[in-house]
């Protein structure tokens, strides 16, 4: 049990690391939440290794500031690693003053190295884009069934649309 209990807790803080690197931009604390060889799949880019912390440099540098608000995860652990899902609130402010609401999965593959957890893999599967009201269309979106269901490793994110 305490091998849980130290999972569960280790892995949340990865989160917040996580959040703390977005709100503040910081892509090197970004790719420091990954494993050297992790993998980041989000908007049809499949991201690995050192190529993480540039490529989220890329992709905020269109946004002012990004809020992300996490639910519960839901997490399987093993004396391998553990995998896991986490809800997502993402609040855009972009750089040219306009906003926008997203809500999605991470569906996330975990490691344990140097007595830290570390994302191995992330897969981010988007459920809604728009206006925080939620008046714009859902995203059609996979159900991988419930935990531990996940994503396979090959499977594709979603590309939002323009318009």
């Amino acid at each position: 049990m305490n091998h849980l209990i130290a999972a569960d807790f280790g892995i949340r803080q990865l989160h917040a690391q996580f959040c703390d690197a977005v709100w503040r931009k910081d892509g090197s604390a970004f790719a420091a939440c990954f494993a050297p060889d992790g993998e980041w799949k989000i908007a049809g880019l499949h991201i690995r290794g050192a190529e993480i912390g540039p490529q989220f440099d890329r992709l905020l540098g269109i946004c002012a500031r990004v809020r992300l608000i996490l639910g519960l995860p839901l997490l399987d652990v093993t004396a391998d690693g553990a995998t896991g899902r986490i809800p997502v609130t993402e609040l855009a402010k972009m750089a040219d003053g306009s906003a926008a609401m997203t809500l999605g999965t991470y569906y996330d593959r975990y490691v344990e190295q140097g007595g830290h957890w570390l994302f191995a893999a992330r897969h981010w599967t988007l459920h809604y884009r728009g206006p925080v009201d939620l008046s714009a269309a859902l995203v059609d979106f996979p159900d991988y069934g419930p935990p531990p269901g996940m994503p396979a490793t090959d499977a594709p994110t979603a590309v939002r649309k323009a318009g």
